[in-house]
């Protein structure tokens, strides 16, 4: 008698539990350059690809990164902005940025080698989304490497 005191509580408390919605798994988001183009005075115009890893859709709102180029010193890439990206989805945001001297020198030199030169860069830092699950947004940490080449026909372009 006493074990079906203990045993039909506990066995009505986890039905109550598994009636609850499924929790998805959130993973930290993919961030990169798409595209840089050169823009009047001296910016670039960066088109940064967001890729939500996540089994759930997310509301992406900041991004506070670290551009570099080659081996010159980083610039600050920061822009706020409201994308909702589905599960396993990607959008972009557009972000200015004043690169150093050294940086546009390096992009100078790619754009002479034509189309095989190619420029390391490296993006780190963090962007702000709210998981669809979640009541409050959250700071998600990406680091990454690749390489921007002029783009063959569209001058002061790089992809």
């Amino acid at each position: 008698m006493r074990f079906l005191r203990w045993i039909v509580p506990l066995s009505l408390a986890l039905a109550l539990i598994a009636c609850g919605p499924p929790r998805k798994s959130v993973f930290p988001p993919t961030v990169s350059i798409q595209q840089l183009e050169l823009a009047p005075g001296g910016a670039w115009r960066l088109t940064v690809r967001i890729q939500n890893n996540s089994y759930a859709g997310m509301d992406f709102t900041a991004l506070d990164a670290q551009l570099a180029m080659a081996d010159s010193v980083p610039v600050r890439v920061h822009g706020n902005f409201e994308r909702d990206i589905p599960a396993f989805a990607g959008d972009s945001v557009q972000i200015d940025v004043l690169p150093t001297s050294a940086m546009s020198k390096a992009l100078a030199a790619s754009a002479a080698r034509g189309s095989a030169g190619a420029l390391p860069y490296t993006l780190s830092g963090s962007v702000r989304a709210k998981p669809e699950q979640e009541k409050s947004p959250r700071d998600f940490d990406f680091s990454g490497k690749d390489w921007l080449s002029p783009v063959p026909g569209i001058a002061n372009t790089w992809r």
